[in-house]
This record gives structure tokens, C-alpha cells and sequence, in this order.
């Protein structure tokens, strides 16, 4: 007897052509999700927050201690009394003239110094005839403080702006080129012999491998000849200034106008500051080929 033969149906993957029902609609994939802004915004907060809580807590400590007599208010006010007296200076231009008679004092000193510093910093870093021929008057000059040598300046060049600035100068002059120096003698010696295999010159290998890796060390320098120029400014302008950050200091000292002293305090640590962020700015940019 002959079996019954089963028939089955075709199933809807048998051949090259999906049935219709068998079709599945796709949904268009989406892009990766990025961090919104609002979170970019909440980190920056938080390390703005971060950086600035131990000032906030020094401000609170100056503005709680003197009110509740924990100190004399008479020599250490309360930092609402100081901000007061220095919205006053401010206001009445008194303290504009001062930082401004300051800044330009500083800035020739400084800019002199770089302008003077760097060149004979290479130069005795690169070429050991002329480092043997300095070396001996820089170790001795190098461990002269600079206020010990102001009545110097001042005997010789006058009371007037000319000792001042160059006060600043003698001051800014030997971080930068103790710095350039040590960073010309520390670039690592394979480098060099790298350099003058591929047939690099004398003025292309100082250019291209001399330079860039001394920035870092030289802007070190900079930095710490910016915070001298701030500091010896303001004892230089104590003697013989009629104006000037260090003049307001010593003449409010002098008649008793103790917010007025702290205020001038405030601005040159804040100018200080400033100076020294404007110069990690340019060390970054004059550093971009190191990796972070």
C-alpha cells in the first residue's frame, strides 16, 4: 500500500526572497551619547570650589577672629572693614595711580631682565669658553641678595625711578639665567648626537633641539623672577618712592590707617597672582609640543 506523501509548505526563507510578513523594520541606530553640558559645567564648579575653599576659609578665619575679639582689631581688622577701605582707595583713583606707578616699575625691571637674562644664559650654557670666563664673577655676584645691595643703588643711581628699576632688574635677572643655563646643560646628550647625524648644523641644532628643550626650565626661571620683581619692588618703594603699592604700605604704616595697609597688602598678593597665571599661560603656549 502506498504511503501517503506528506507536503509541506515552503517556508518563507526557502529562496532568495523574504515573504513580506517575515519583514522586520530596522530602527535607525543612534549616535553615542555624549556628556551634556549641564555635567561639563558641574565639574568646572567643582574644581572652582575645590581650588578656592582654603581662600574661603581664610577669609572666614580674618573676618571671624577680629569680631569676637579674639584678636585686636585694631592691628588685624576684619576683612569687611579692609574690602571697605579698599573700595574706597579704588574709588577715589588713589589706589589705581599706586598699582600703576608699581606696575610700570616692575615690568621694565622684569622685561629687562628677560631681555638681558635669556641670551647670556645661552650663551654661557652652549659655549664653554664663555661660561670659564664668567663663571667666577656670577658665583660671586649670585649669592648677593638684592635688598642688601639697594642702599648700593640707591648711593649710585638716586632716589628717582633709574635705582628702582634696576634694583628689579639685579633681582630678576639670576633666576632666569641660572635657570636658562641649567636647562641648555641639562638637554640629554643623544638628542644632540641625533641631531648632528641627520646633518643639523650648529644654528639649526641650537633652533630646532638646544631651544625647545630648555623653555620649560627657562619659563621656570621667568616664573620665579616674576614673584621676585613684586617682592623687591615694594621694599625698593619704600624708600624715597612718592608713590607706588609699597609707598600706600609704608605711609598708611606710618599714620595709622591699618585697613588702608592691609588693602595694599591685598592688591599686590592679587597682582602677584595674576602675573604668575599670565606666565603659565605663555609657558603652555611656548610648551605645546611636550606631551600632557
Amino acid at each position: 500500500m502506498a504511503r501517503p506523501s506528506l507536503s509541506l509548505s515552503a517556508s518563507p526563507l526557502e529562496d532568495n526572497h523574504l515573504h513580506p510578513s517575515a519583514v522586520t523594520t530596522l530602527a535607525p541606530v543612534s549616535p553615542p551619547v555624549r556628556p551634556g553640558t549641564g555635567r561639563r559645567l558641574w565639574g568646572v564648579a567643582r574644581r572652582v570650589v575645590n581650588a578656592s575653599a582654603a581662600i574661603v576659609v581664610l577669609a572666614a578665619v580674618w573676618e571671624i577672629l577680629p569680631r569676637a575679639q579674639v584678636v585686636d582689631p585694631t592691628f588685624l581688622p576684619p576683612l569687611g572693614d579692609v574690602l571697605t577701605a579698599w573700595y574706597d582707595l579704588l574709588r577715589s583713583g588713589e589706589l589705581a595711580d599706586h598699582a600703576q606707578a608699581s606696575l610700570a616699575r616692575s615690568l621694565a625691571g622684569f622685561g629687562a631682565a628677560i631681555v638681558v637674562a635669556i641670551p647670556l644664559g645661552l650663551l654661557i650654557g652652549w659655549y664653554r669658553p664663555v661660561a670659564e670666563l664668567l663663571n667666577p664673577v656670577l658665583e660671586l655676584f649670585r649669592n648677593t641678595a638684592a635688598l642688601a645691595l639697594l642702599p648700593v643703588f640707591v648711593l649710585v643711581l638716586g632716589l628717582g625711578e633709574t635705582s628702582k628699576v634696576s634694583i628689579i632688574l639685579y633681582a630678576c635677572a639670576w633666576p632666569i639665567l641660572l635657570n636658562t643655563i641649567a636647562g641648555v646643560k641639562s638637554v640629554d646628550p643623544l638628542l644632540i648626537k641625533s641631531a648632528r647625524s641627520m646633518g643639523l648644523g650648529p644654528y639649526r641644532l641650537f633652533q630646532k633641539v638646544i631651544l625647545p628643550a630648555a623653555v620649560p626650565t627657562i619659563f621656570t626661571g621667568i616664573r620665579l623672577a616674576g614673584a621676585y620683581s613684586i617682592l623687591v619692588l615694594i621694599a625698593a618703594e619704600m624708600v624715597g618712592a612718592k608713590a607706588g603699592l609699597g609707598y600706600l604700605i609704608n605711609y598708611a604704616q606710618y599714620n595709622f590707617r591699618v585697613p588702608d595697609m592691609y588693602a595694599g597688602i591685598i592688591t599686590i598678593s592679587v597682582l602677584g597672582l595674576l602675573f604668575n597665571l599670565l606666565l603659565v599661560r605663555l609657558e603652555r603656549r611656548f610648551s605645546t609640543w611636550r606631551t600632557t
